[in-house]
């Protein structure tokens, strides 16, 4: 991952750096802000390289980008983009399908040689995350995804798969320290089956987010094998997360899951017979990973409290399974502390 914000510069350095190296420069758009503004400017962005696309989260105060055509000339992109609006709203304008603006938690799309400028609407500055995915490394190639001017999505229902998928990608990104922490040497092989896991994840999710754009914008079938892997990929990403969301309820079962995500629970059981685990496998592991960051975050709470909030049916259950997922009882996990874990 690569972080950058402008503390780095001297304060009336900062928006000139920002304009001439960051956004002209890495961005490839043109950055302004009224002179009198400059000395307040702030701005943060990182980036990562993740299954064959890049990733930006980018925060700023407020400022105006455009991306005309001497800007795409000067630096081309040929590249998918889905954004994440995290911050009050943006608007995009100067582009041939007409301005929109984006709310907070809303998503739009674009090819990157597109002209369109935009800015934050009110005065909270930028808060968003875009993923760049060249055309190149796309199992779809098709001439109409050049000509995608910026456009929010109207699909309701694409809303929250989107919303899994980001937060899934950003999870594989960071790594899940419960998830591949080492509990014991015989631990190790297990962990890098898991950081192998992440990096699939990686690109799956990359796919699965470039898909539902091209199904939003009409290039790809809902009902093709790229639009059906992508769903699927999607929905699964989603199903997980509610059962993140669920984890106290001791009722969380399939028929819950699969309400909440429209599809029957014979589709749900679907999705994960695809995956590495099955639904009652990635329920106890997410409740097994709730309970260990529990006890290195709260290390005086009681275990019996810790296996009731993380919805284990008793305390008896608890240990049994967190002895057959990591060799020991949870006791001894947690005398192990942070430095033997």
């Amino acid at each position: 991952m690569y972080r950058w914000c402008t503390d780095e510069v001297e304060p009336h350095d900062r928006f000139d750096y920002w304009r001439e190296v960051r956004s002209k420069g890495l961005f490839g758009v043109t950055a302004e802000l009224e002179r009198e503004r400059r000395a307040d400017f702030y701005g943060e962005f990182s980036l990562r390289q993740l299954g064959g696309g890049g990733l930006v989260e980018l925060k700023a105060s407020h400022y105006t980008v455009e991306r005309s055509n001497s800007d795409i000339a000067y630096a081309p992109g040929d590249s998918i983009c889905v954004y994440q609006q995290l911050g009050s709203g943006g608007w995009f304008g100067g582009m041939r399908t007409g301005d929109f603006a984006i709310a907070n938690g809303s998503f739009a799309t674009s090819h990157t040689d597109q002209p369109y400028r935009t800015a934050p609407l009110g005065a909270g500055g930028f808060h968003l995350r875009i993923l760049k995915i060249p055309v190149s490394r796309l199992s779809t190639q098709d001439r109409r995804m050049r000509e995608l001017a910026p456009r929010t999505f109207s699909d309701p229902g694409l809303a929250p798969l989107l919303g899994a998928c980001f937060a899934d990608l950003d999870d594989a990104a960071a790594g899940d320290n419960g998830a591949t922490d080492a509990t014991s040497v015989a631990q190790t092989s297990l962990d890098q089956a898991s950081l192998d896991q992440a990096s699939l994840d990686q690109a799956s999710l990359v796919q699965a987010l470039a898909h539902l754009a091209l199904i939003e914008r009409g290039i790809v079938r809902p009902g093709s094998r790229r639009g059906q892997a992508a769903l699927r990929t999607a929905r699964l990403s989603q199903a997980r997360r509610l059962i993140a969301r669920h984890l106290q309820d001791p009722g969380l079962a399939p028929a819950m899951v699969a309400d909440q995500l429209g599809v029957s629970v014979r589709h749900l059981h679907m999705l994960f017979e695809a995956a590495a685990k099955s639904f009652s496998q990635t329920v106890t592991d997410e409740r097994l990973k709730q309970s260990r960051r529990l006890m290195r975050e709260a290390p005086d709470r009681l275990i019996a409290d810790i296996a009731t909030s993380c919805g284990f049916e008793s305390l008896a259950t608890y240990y049994r399974v967190f002895n057959a997922a990591y060799g020991m009882a949870p006791g001894d996990f947690r005398a192990r502390g942070p430095e033997g874990r």
